[in-house]
């Protein structure tokens, strides 16, 4: 047993995995902040989807007209199901690249290029900019994904 513990001590001494760590923390608490505004754009915009929700604005039939869709509550929901669709891949992928030995300096580099660009997506979305400032966003941490990939196969596998 103190073999493993060792072996997890190493893990939270090695600089890489640190840094993995911390940029997979700051996008996962960035990714719940977009429930949160979700539920803001709700009740602001008073657009539910389950009846249950709209109980305190009434009953019956005076209910029934908070449950609708409302644009900028589905803008957010999108941009939020964006961050699923990317930061999910990125803490798998990160976790592998970060297992894999690469320098300090570009895991770093990788790490932080990611987080940025994420959340320029999220103001991106939500302010909304103009395109391609969200395309780009996007674009450059899908990017950072797979050149991590890329990375952990070459290092795996000899690619």
């Amino acid at each position: 047993r103190s073999g493993e513990m060792a072996k997890l001590t190493q893990l939270i001494d090695n600089e890489v995995f640190r840094a993995y760590a911390t940029y997979a923390t700051i996008v996962l608490l960035k990714m719940m902040l977009m429930s949160l505004i979700t539920a803001y754009f709700r009740i602001t915009r008073k657009a539910f989807v389950n009846p249950e929700d709209t109980a305190s604005f009434g009953k019956g039939e005076s209910a029934k007209k908070y449950l609708r869709t409302d644009p900028d509550v589905e803008r957010v929901r999108r941009g939020h199901l964006n961050d699923l669709e990317n930061i999910v891949p990125f803490l798998g992928i990160g976790l592998l690249y970060a297992l894999s030995g690469p320098e300090v300096s570009t895991a770093l580099l990788h790490f932080r290029i990611f987080t940025g660009a994420r959340i320029a997506h999220t103001f991106a979305y939500l302010i909304p900019l103009p395109q391609p400032g969200r395309g780009l966003s996007w674009a450059v941490a899908y990017s950072v994904t797979i050149s991590m990939a890329y990375k952990v196969l070459k290092t795996a596998f000899y690619l």
